[in-house]
């Protein structure tokens, strides 16, 4: 049911996140090209592929990227983006992480961006993720991440379900290397970043309500001065949000 109310959401959105900025650029794709020259003979999984970003990264680097994503439309763009840009080796499998339609160890490497705090149930993602992982694979995981102050971490995720409707939660970067440890992960390279986040686009890609854009800059407009000073909120409502990079190996 999580699913399908995710894959109903995005339907619609799909290409926003096709031509979101946001999306689109970041020094993190270039660590993703970086971590895969070499490896022409790979088959990588893009897990929550959404706006297909990380396929087309990985793409002219590799044997075979396989997109998986919940949102049929998400799918279809991708696809019509593949053969737009002439990337031929990108496939795309409707699937979700928690119940992934793959043998175990059957990619070198599997890639996750800006998707894992939609996942109904986060921890049996990333087991997923690392049972379908070969041995001696590589695995980077990319998200925004929470603050671990209760107050900074309640108007994180109020303001993400506030706009987004299918949001489940931001993770603690603590609670983020405690699970991965225990999915099978071998930590290795982190790293972090602020993105920011024009409050105008953040909204629209996400065709929030009008009601619920109300909600939100009254939400930030009452925040407590630690609140507004952490995540640096504008007048216009434009913030920053907290982001990590976890580069992850397998035994």
């Amino acid at each position: 049911m999580t699913n399908d109310h995710t894959a109903q959401h995005y339907g619609p959105r799909a290409a926003d996140y096709v031509t979101s900025d946001v999306h689109a650029n970041g020094a993190d794709l270039t660590y993703i090209a970086g971590q895969l020259t070499g490896h022409d003979d790979w088959s990588v999984l893009d897990l929550g592929a959404g706006g297909g970003h990380v396929s087309y990264t990985a793409a002219p680097h590799v044997a075979r990227v396989t997109s998986v994503d919940v949102t049929p439309a998400m799918l279809e763009a991708i696809r019509a983006q593949a053969q737009k840009r002439g990337l031929h080796n990108i496939e795309t499998i409707q699937a979700s992480a928690e119940a992934l339609p793959f043998e175990a160890a059957s990619f070198d490497a599997v890639l996750c961006r800006f998707s894992a705090h939609h996942w109904g149930d986060w921890v049996a993602g990333l087991r997923e993720a690392r049972r379908v992982l070969k041995p001696n694979g590589m695995a980077i995981f990319i998200d925004t991440t929470a603050p671990t102050p209760p107050r900074l971490d309640s108007h994180l995720q109020a303001i993400e379900l506030l706009r987004d409707p299918t949001h489940a939660r931001n993770h603690t970067v603590s609670e983020w290397e405690a699970a991965l440890t225990r999915a099978g992960f071998t930590l290795g390279t982190t790293r972090f970043w602020q993105l920011h986040m024009a409050f105008a686009t953040w909204t629209a890609r996400t065709k929030t309500p009008p009601v619920m854009v109300a909600g939100l800059r009254a939400l930030q407009a009452s925040a407590p001065d630690e609140v507004k000073a952490h995540f640096a909120i504008r007048p216009d409502g434009s913030f920053e949000l907290d982001v990590a990079l976890f580069a992850l190996k397998t035994t």
